[in-house]
């Protein structure tokens, strides 16, 4: 996500700083003849050879809000989504999901206490011709997952955050605010639905269906001696 790349980027770029410096400056002639630290990708890039990160939203029901579920690793959206659907709803029934890569989210500042970040997002741009749909999510409380709250218009995603300030920013305090373009996700198309209308009938899948408590109790009852023998 963009400010997390760029601290990351901030490190990374040190390191390698502090790196070349030891190199240059030690008189150990095995260690000058060491190569420089090869370039680091920009931001937002995964280095060569390594999978993207992927962010996971599911909507546990018709009708409720998309939430963020967790992220898988991937080489690309499409196999992303795969593994998001076995990792995410193999076990729990849902009624959609989608996916998309981590550095798609723009992220506001995180707040603390009772600042709203709403109040913590950089300036307004001016609007431009070319608008797009971005989806908004909340962070209403520390440690829980962000809640989609909105589709909205706008040029940018800092304009659809003050766009949603203004339009939808109650009295709940908000920790942390996402907006994501809508045109970068993958969603759960109409005829990938049917996947889940037959998880309802595999009950057997899941531990609370397995009866063990109930014949131990029943085992216990049977074979504990009563007070009055």
């Amino acid at each position: 996500m963009q400010n997390r790349f760029s601290a990351n980027k901030y490190l990374v770029d040190n390191s390698c700083n502090m790196k070349k410096k030891i190199i240059a400056q030690s008189l150990d002639p095995r260690v000058t003849r060491l190569p420089e630290p090869p370039p680091q990708p920009l931001d937002g890039e995964k280095p060569p050879g390594q999978f993207g990160t992927f962010e996971v939203f599911v909507q546990p029901r018709e009708g409720k809000a998309f939430q963020h579920e967790g992220i898988v690793h991937a080489p690309d959206l499409e196999l992303a989504y795969v593994l998001a659907k076995e990792t995410f709803t193999r076990r729990f029934t849902c009624h959609s999901l989608y996916v998309v890569e981590t550095g798609k989210i723009f992220v506001s500042p995180m707040t603390e206490n009772q600042q709203s970040a709403y109040d913590a997002l950089p300036p307004e741009t001016p609007e431009g011709q070319n608008k797009i749909s971005y989806e908004i999510y909340h962070l209403y409380k520390r440690g829980k997952q962000h809640v989609h709250v909105a589709t909205l218009s706008a040029s940018s995603p800092v304009n659809a955050l003050h766009e949603a300030k203004r339009e939808i920013n109650g009295e709940k305090l908000i920790y942390n605010l996402w907006a994501i373009a809508t045109r970068d996700i993958r969603f759960t198309r109409p005829e990938e639905q049917d996947l889940w209308l037959t998880l309802p009938e595999k009950k057997f899948r899941d531990a609370s269906d397995y009866k063990g408590g109930d014949k131990l109790k029943s085992f216990l009852e049977k074979n504990t001696p009563s007070p009055a023998s």
